[in-house]
């Protein structure tokens, strides 16, 4: 970064490096999804207008038109757990094994599931047992959220991506849970019926990761 963009960079002074030295207290990540990247500044890529956001790296979610794992209702979001795996070892590495929170972590069915979400339940089931697999080898991760509560608004999207655990009927405003709202509120109370080899059996299987699309935010207290 600092050969490329070191002239757009703001400088500090010696006083702020020391300062704002170790003064990250966790780290946020959100992920969804997993993508393949390919080196843009030893290889040849395709120069778009995005290029100064995107930085110097191409990504894509298909190879010879294979997608890198199970669709879900966002184009771009493909089910691939052992990015979960990879991105936090990369966090743990990178920063030194800082405190880290899942904030974000979520799934919307390709086909609307109204309240039988067996789609969702897989997914969470493998997620976890992916960022299982990194706790065991050492990361510091004090916490985990899915996304969401309840089916919300989603930006552009409207309602019409259904992250939530909780189903809400947009006439009468009630809200219903999901099985998927049941099966994680016996997973948290240790009720559930659902054994570590059965998390570990994600009838997603098990994808290669190249590259994870994340949204790592870094938060000082």
């Amino acid at each position: 970064m600092l050969h490329y963009h070191g002239k757009e960079l703001r400088s500090f002074s010696p006083e702020e490096k020391e300062y704002i030295k170790g003064s990250i207290d966790f780290i946020g990540l959100n992920h969804y999804s997993t993508s393949y990247a390919k080196d843009c500044i030893y290889s040849s890529c395709p120069l778009g207008a995005d290029r100064p956001i995107r930085g110097f790296v191409n990504t894509t979610e298909y190879q010879d038109g294979v997608p890198i794992g199970d669709p879900t209702r966002v184009s771009t979001f493909f089910v691939v757990p052992r990015g979960m795996e990879e991105i936090v070892n990369y966090l743990k590495d990178r920063y030194h094994n800082k405190p880290m929170y899942v904030l974000e972590n979520g799934y919307s069915p390709p086909n609307q599931e109204v309240l039988n979400d067996v789609k969702r339940i897989e997914f969470h089931k493998a997620y976890l047992a992916s960022l299982a697999r990194s706790i065991r080898n050492g990361a510091n991760v004090r916490g985990y959220f899915i996304w969401t509560l309840m089916d919300d608004y989603e930006w552009v999207a409207g309602y019409g991506l259904t992250f939530g655990l909780y189903y809400i009927d947009r006439q009468t405003l009630k809200r219903s849970p999901k099985q998927s709202a049941l099966w994680y509120r016996s997973f948290l109370t240790n009720t559930s019926s659902c054994q570590k080899e059965e998390v570990m059996r994600s009838s997603f299987g098990n994808k290669t990761v190249i590259a994870s699309r994340v949204q790592a935010k870094a938060a000082a207290m």
